[in-house]
């Protein structure tokens, strides 16, 4: 299907009460430039989920050269387990060098960590988008009520979107909460990180994340030092836009 003719209105309503099975599968059919963005954590329901629907689904992922030990050891359990050819997206050198070398290694805790995210993530992101019709998220509306509580099963994505190439984004998990996600982990015996078992629940690069406390958020522990209503690194940029508009 071509993207002009993807009515995403109509099918953001029709399948706003569909299981993320079924928006997998609409969107693994819809489109042959489609691809799984995986974060290394319990987003791996979309893999265990993919793959099950067919067996070439594209993967990819994010290394910012930050992340936890134990993140790099599970993406190799993954791509074991699955037999994934998962593709793994790295920063430019000379823009990361350049960072480094002129405000040092944890810049972030001081100016915020937009400026460090847009390196290491956005701007590979960006390389990778413009190279596909759509793209898979494991976003959830409960993973952050600042940002994230509107977000639809499909939408236009506006931050990567350009008058040239219109890029069409699938939530499927945005409609479940994370003890569907869990109760599906443990009931499908799916491989998670080793460190959502110290506390760690929503993961990213090590000096950003820290285990949260019982009854704590999950957000609380990305940025902690930043203001909690604005916790997104720009890989969903647009959902700090909308909340900016209620």
């Amino acid at each position: 299907m071509s993207v002009t003719a993807f009515d995403i209105s109509r099918l953001a309503r029709e399948y706003e009460t569909k299981s993320p099975q079924e928006i997998l599968a609409l969107a693994l059919s819809a489109f042959d430039g489609v691809a799984i963005s995986f974060s290394g954590a319990e987003d791996v329901v979309l893999l265990d989920m993919a793959t099950k629907i067919r067996t070439d689904v594209r993967v990819f992922s994010l290394d910012t050269g930050r992340l936890h030990a134990e993140t790099y050891r599970y993406l190799e359990r993954l791509r074991e387990h699955y037999g994934l050819a998962l593709e793994i997206l790295f920063p430019e050198p000379g823009a990361v060098e350049q960072l480094v070398r002129e405000k040092g290694l944890f810049s972030f805790y001081r100016d915020g960590h937009q400026e460090c995210c847009a390196i290491r993530k956005v701007a590979p992101l960006r390389r990778k988008l413009a190279t596909l019709e759509a793209w898979i998220t494991g976003q959830r509306k409960d993973q952050s009520p600042g940002t994230r509580n509107r977000i639809a099963v499909v939408e236009r994505d506006s931050a990567f979107s350009t008058e040239e190439h219109t890029l069409i984004k699938f939530n499927p998990l945005a409609n479940w909460t994370s003890e569907q996600v869990w109760r599906y982990i443990r009931d499908n015996e799916v491989p998670y990180n080793e460190l959502h078992e110290r506390g760690f629940v929503s993961i990213g690069c090590e000096p950003c994340t820290r285990a949260v406390l019982p009854n704590q958020h999950e957000r609380e522990g990305r940025w902690w030092w930043e203001d909690v209503t604005d916790k997104e690194c720009g890989l969903h940029a647009a959902n700090v836009a909308i909340a900016a508009r209620r």
